[in-house]
């Protein structure tokens, strides 16, 4: 009986303080958790994050901060930690080398929902696809494109690479080039194109329109427009200033020339 006392009496002042700490490092570390956790969710809400990203992200913060707590108290109690600590990174390289891919994809779609180079709605030109936003997954972005197909990009890719977004200014400029014949007056066919440009509301008078020769080619003189519209605008104004001035040069008597090539035989 006294050796059992003993024995009791050397576990106690053993073990005992470590275990006091261990759970006094537990409680405190739950409410340091817990304090993080509700900062992470409110720079999330404050980010706009998206709605089901939020869940997860702080779902992973909160697991991975009740491990790092749980291998800590655990140290505290005189546990050796660096075979399971060892063994935990292997076992996440030979996953994450597994999942290299997936992984990448991921992170990309976290990136995206986080930083938001694009939304819903948006109309981009990224890996080859240009289309628009019809949703942002964790994995994938899928992107409708003006013929009605359906394209699923990954979003590792989207994350790393370049990319346009045509929707995140409000305004676009439109580029036209114009040929006309040699020997037409090119004053003329400046004046009919500013007056096409005034006639259209869609058309912004600031920045100003802009009419100028930029080539004398081998079957014409090639004038380049430029106007600046609402994006909402671009390609309704586009397509119909191209067909406006082929009807107005043909009534005006301005010619729009095609590749020609004289051919002069001497005898």
């Amino acid at each position: 009986m006294n050796n059992l006392l003993e024995q009791l009496s050397n576990l106690i002042f053993t073990y005992g303080p470590k275990l006091i700490g261990g759970i006094l490092v537990w409680i405190v570390g739950s409410f340091v958790i817990k304090f993080i956790l509700g900062s992470f969710s409110k720079m999330l809400d404050k980010r706009e994050t998206d709605a089901s990203l939020k869940p997860f992200l702080k779902s992973l913060v909160g697991m991975l901060l009740k491990i790092m707590l749980i291998i800590s108290v655990l140290g505290m109690l005189g546990v050796q930690m660096t075979s399971f600590i060892a063994v935990l990174g292997a076992a996440g390289l030979a996953v994450g080398m597994a999942l290299s891919g997936t992984l990448q994809n991921f992170a990309g779609g976290v990136i995206i929902l986080l930083f938001k180079p694009y939304k819903v709605g948006d109309f981009i030109d990224a890996q080859g696809h240009a289309g628009v936003v019809k949703e942002i997954q964790i994995f994938n972005t899928i992107l409708l494109t003006a013929d009605n197909k359906t394209v699923i990009i990954p979003n590792g890719p989207l994350s790393t690479g370049s990319m346009v977004n045509y929707s995140t200014e409000p305004t676009r400029r439109v580029d036209f080039s114009f040929g006309i014949a040699y020997g037409d007056n090119v004053d003329i066919a400046r004046k009919i194109l500013f007056n096409l440009f005034k006639e259209d509301k869609r058309i912004l008078t600031d920045p100003a329109y802009f009419v100028g020769l930029s080539e004398m080619a081998d079957s014409s003189v090639n004038l380049t427009a430029r106007v600046w519209v609402k994006a909402e605008d671009y390609w309704g104004v586009f397509f119909d200033i191209n067909e406006k001035t082929y009807n107005t040069f043909n009534a005006e008597g301005i010619s729009i020339p095609f590749p020609q090539m004289d051919v002069h035989i001497q005898k």
